[in-house]
């Protein structure tokens, strides 16, 4: 029984994903069910100058399909254009239409990361920065070079964005905010929605996260102190969470939201509801090698989570793991699970799927998310991929060669970015 049961239930009732391996829930649900991979060579950037040619890529988005304020669009990033896509799919999942929530009543909660700013865009100002001798010269830029920049390329990039443009696009007046906690944005933005249908602020919260790093410079930023994987022979088996021959992760792109209701606003309208929120929990390493290596903020993340939901670890049914597929992050994960869950962190199934499309900074958090959401509706566990060689150091029950029948109705879901600031959520099927 939850140990808070005097507070507002918050459930889940609508998901929507924007993802390399697939958009919309069925062709999601599909290709993690048929272990279908979607890394693969760059295509949309060159990669001859770039520390990897591997990326996870979606290659059939259209941003006006999927956004209704069309004249929007061209002020949105990328990033910006699937957070807003992956918000509409989560509305119309739900079946929320005009006029069935107030619109003082329903707010936005987002995760977004730093929205890169490509180097195109400067490309013209730049030029018309050289002087006479073809050098270049500073104080040519307001005179002749700052024309050439767009009045708008900032509102392109700014991380708050994505939830303003959430909000226009359904008229959502309630409360309003945005999470840049990296991969953990995620989840604190569902830590956020739930407080604040808690304090009575609203009925209904569309939360989500989104990121690309599908340019040179998040490529080039993230090589230097991520570590991304170099092996690109076979870029379907590159990314390996978990796995002894783990070698880096992989960048990618992509965006998950859903609809947060109150369960008696969501009762009254007759709604669908894959999940209630039981717990979201979070924490940060802090200082010191000790704390960082053996995963302080996870493990205060899961306990947290963990009381508030007012279950104990042998009741998860399963593990969404963070899992970037390098050999230290992972690691840490699996020293985090023992500390925060005891024995139980020895059998509880856990799924990693990054080895599907890659790291993706905010978003990735979110479309795991909608990936644990879609197996409690579908009662069945993902395969993690490519784990061939179980590291001894890491001792977690991968789960591998097929999908699982879940033993549970109960998940967990963690992200851990390399600084620490992590955050742990707790939902269960109804």
């Amino acid at each position: 029984m939850n140990i808070e049961s005097n507070r507002p239930r918050a459930v889940i009732t609508g998901v929507g994903v924007v993802s390399p391996i697939g958009i919309g829930n069925d062709a999601f649900w599909s290709s993690l069910m048929a272990g279908r991979c979607g890394i693969d060579f760059l295509r949309s950037v060159s990669s001859n100058d770039l520390p990897t040619r591997l990326a996870a890529e979606i290659r059939d988005f259209d941003p006006l399909n999927y956004v209704s304020q069309k004249k929007m669009v061209k002020v949105m990033a990328r990033d910006i254009q699937l957070g807003v896509a992956a918000a509409n799919l989560a509305m119309g999942d739900a079946r929320l239409k005009k006029g069935m929530v107030d619109p003082d009543r329903l707010g936005v909660e987002f995760g977004a990361g730093r929205i890169a700013s490509h180097p195109d865009e400067f490309a013209g100002a730049v030029e018309m920065c050289r002087n006479a001798a073809g050098d270049f010269d500073p104080n040519l830029w307001s005179e002749h070079a700052l024309g050439q920049i767009a009045p708008l390329w900032l509102l392109r990039i700014l991380p708050n964005m994505p939830a303003c443009h959430v909000s226009i696009e359904h008229d959502a007046r309630g409360p309003n905010n945005t999470i840049t906690s990296r991969d953990s944005s995620a989840l604190l933005a569902l830590a956020e929605a739930i407080w604040v249908i808690e304090r009575g602020a609203a009925d209904c919260m569309i939360v989500g996260a989104c990121s690309s790093n599908i340019s040179p410079v998040d490529i080039m930023k993230l090589s230097l102190y991520e570590g991304l994987s170099k092996r690109d022979h076979d870029p379907s088996k590159a990314c390996r969470p978990f796995d002894r021959e783990r070698d880096g992760a992989i960048v990618g792109e992509g965006a998950a939201a859903f609809i947060v209701e109150e369960y008696q606003h969501a009762r009254r309208r007759g709604a669908e509801i894959y999940a209630e929120v039981l717990g979201v929990g979070a924490g940060c390493d802090g200082r010191g090698h000790a704390n960082q290596a053996s995963g302080t903020g996870l493990v205060r993340a899961m306990e947290t989570a963990l009381r508030r939901a007012g279950i104990q670890p042998h009741e998860i049914g399963h593990i969404n793991a963070h899992g970037k597929s390098t050999q230290r992050d992972d690691l840490v994960e699996a020293r985090a699970y023992h500390r925060a869950l005891g024995s139980p962190a020895d059998v509880i199934p856990v799924t990693a799927l990054k080895s599907y499309f890659g790291y993706f900074d905010a978003g990735s958090g979110a479309v795991e998310l909608a990936g644990s959401l879609l197996a409690l509706k579908h009662g069945e566990l993902p395969l993690t991929l490519n784990y061939e060689y179980p590291d001894p150091r890491c001792r977690v029950n991968v789960v591998h060669d097929q999908t699982a029948r879940l033993r549970s109705r109960t998940a967990l879901s963690v992200n851990r970015p390399a600084m620490g600031q992590s955050a742990a959520a707790i939902v269960r099927a109804m």
